[in-house]
């Protein structure tokens, strides 16, 4: 995405708390990828999205912003190293890819739904190509999908697809709090999909992920995130995440044990930090001060980040961040 005036400001800000801030701050219990890790591939310069893989315990798959290509990444958390670079063919040249997600039969979802002028696009694409089996370069056909919202083009940065009913759906990115678009029940690759809101977000939010079970919905912003439960689709606010101070948060996947959520950030050598799932998706930490959202709350987030980074963190807070998160009151469903 272009980077805004108030994202950069903030990174200048974050920077020393980053620097005195631990690279994970989950307190080592779970699974491969669970602690939280650093991409090391210098092709990788504006992560935008996030997903673990199906297939290949430890991997997680990301993407750059606009201006890289029709690729996407296979990186090993052990070691933040790309393990593959996978080519979409079939597809146009990608405008603005700023979401992935992986749904049912291990399908994965690329989202080029960014429109950075926030309108400028009378449509986006969605591509859709199956996750490969053997975690080395190469080149997949993909289906892509041409996708419309009912009341008019946005700007959007969240695309997540149920693991249930494999249903896709969109966030737009609102400063003032946006919705969940929900798409038809079945892309079609012939014709317009056109994409309905179906509920408020109280956030301005730049990516979200379903839990492996399906049952709770995770949206994070630059400055927080908010969990909801999943509810049938009817979501409701459960909670507020314990999301990482990031130099430009981008991006937000559960593990595959749905125990963790890792937070990602655009930049080079950027890092994916995890948290403890809130609400008690999972397995919970027994560890203190690990614990996102207050298990259900809307309390502040407390213990996982040093005190160094909590001081600059609250400065950008209070000056930039405190219009991000809405109360649940001030918008309606």
């Amino acid at each position: 995405m272009r980077r805004r005036p108030l994202a950069l400001l903030a990174g200048l800000l974050l920077t020393g708390a980053l620097a005195a801030a631990p690279a994970s701050a989950a307190d080592g219990n779970g699974g491969a990828g669970d602690q939280g890790f650093t991409i090391k591939d210098p092709r990788i310069t504006e992560s935008s999205g996030l997903a673990a893989s199906h297939l290949h315990p430890g991997v997680y798959w990301t993407h750059n912003d606009s201006g890289d290509g029709p690729y996407i990444y296979a990186v090993d958390s052990a070691t933040g190293k790309t393990v593959a670079r996978i080519t979409l063919s079939g597809v146009g040249t990608p405008r603005d890819v700023e979401a992935i997600s992986i749904g049912p039969g291990n399908q994965i979802y690329v989202g080029d739904i960014g429109d950075n002028l926030d309108g400028s696009w009378p449509y986006v694409w969605i591509y859709k190509l199956p996750e490969p089996k053997r975690l080395v370069d190469q080149t997949i056909k993909a289906t892509q999908y041409v996708v419309k919202y009912a009341n008019g083009a946005r700007n959007a940065e969240s695309l997540v697809v149920h693991p249930k009913t494999g249903r896709v759906y969109i966030i737009d990115k609102k400063e003032d709090g946006g919705h969940l678009y929900e798409g038809p029940a079945t892309l079609s690759a012939s014709g317009t999909n056109i994409f309905r809101p179906v509920a408020a977000v109280d956030l301005w939010a730049t990516d979200a992920a379903f839990s492996p079970d399906g049952g709770q919905l995770a949206v994070r912003g630059y400055f927080g995130g908010i969990y909801y439960d999943w509810n049938g689709g009817r979501i409701k606010r459960a909670g507020r995440l314990d999301v990482p101070l990031q130099k430009q948060g981008e991006s937000i996947s559960y593990s595959p044990d749905g125990t963790k959520l890792l937070y990602g950030s655009e930049g080079v050598d950027s890092p994916v930090q995890a948290q403890d799932v809130p609400g008690g998706s999972g397995k919970r930490s027994s560890g203190d001060g690990t614990q996102a959202g207050g298990g259900g709350s809307d309390s502040a987030a407390s213990g996982g980040v040093r005190i160094g980074a909590v001081a600059v963190g609250v400065v950008a807070l209070v000056f930039f961040g405190v219009r991000r998160l809405r109360r649940p009151s001030a918008r309606g469903h």
